[in-house]
């Protein structure tokens, strides 16, 4: 099987049937934990696969595989009392996951574009133009993002469609401009300052970033291009915990 079917399968023992044995079977002795939830090492793992409550469930909503990284997007229910939008990305080493990151954030059932933060294209598309659009995402990461030169910003992004699903923005450009602009009347600018990874498979490429939305956090971002455009865009902000169960860091 790929590193794709590999962490699906693994996911769906873990977190589907909620079997800790299924930790013996994929998980590398040297599992490297970068999740605020749990510790380091495969044991860490099992314990919080053994405490997972009985309404606990998972609903995927699409993964991308880049090489020996597989990025899962979806949501959790019963790991709180509402459940949580997510993106998990898993390395995947010698048919093992060795190494894990994620960023979580509450469901919002009332969005400004109508969209949940979830739906939309399922699959990614058009295989063979994943370093194209990889390029695309990471121009955009650093000319937009990080260095907010927003005079080149429609180099990048469709004017004619960009379907948003941040709970906060509506579709096309003018709504995300107008949740900016509310964002920064709340002391909240979107600020970038390290792009850590870019995973891309056909048209879907997801940026793992770190900067400040009025306090450190991660932004996760997944973006679909079509037409050497942007057209689409999920995404997970979550302040940075001040302290973790291990020594390794949320990137």
């Amino acid at each position: 099987m790929d590193n794709k079917e590999l962490v699906l399968k693994a996911a769906g023992e873990l977190f589907g049937d909620k079997d800790p044995s299924a930790v013996d079977r994929w998980v590398a002795a040297n599992y490297r934990q970068h999740s605020s939830l749990a510790g380091d090492g495969p044991e860490a793992l099992r314990g919080l696969v053994t405490n997972l409550p009985d309404g606990f469930r998972y609903e995927l909503a699409r993964v991308i595989q880049d090489g020996d990284l597989v990025a899962l997007h979806g949501t959790y229910h019963g790991f709180g009392p509402e459940p949580l939008v997510a993106f998990d990305l898993f390395r995947v080493e010698n048919g093992k996951l060795a190494e894990h990151w994620d960023a979580l954030t509450p469901v919002v059932t009332e969005t400004a574009s109508g969209r949940s933060q979830t739906d939309g294209a399922a699959e990614p598309g058009a295989a063979e133009l994943t370093e194209q659009s990889r390029k695309i995402v990471t121009e955009f990461a650093e000319r937009i993002l990080k260095d907010a030169d927003y005079s080149v910003l429609t180099d990048y992004i469709s004017t004619e469609t960009y379907l948003q699903h941040n709970p906060e923005a509506a579709d096309g450009l003018d709504g995300f401009g107008a949740a900016a602009a509310k964002w920064a009347g709340q002391g909240k600018n979107l600020v970038y300052r390290t792009v850590h990874r870019v995973v891309a498979e056909g048209d879907l490429v997801l940026l793992q970033s770190e900067g400040e939305f009025g306090e450190p956090v991660a932004y996760w971002d997944l973006f679909r291009v079509d037409g050497g455009k942007i057209v689409e865009h999920w995404d997970v902000i979550a302040p940075i915990p001040a302290e973790l169960p291990h020594g390794n860091g949320l990137f």
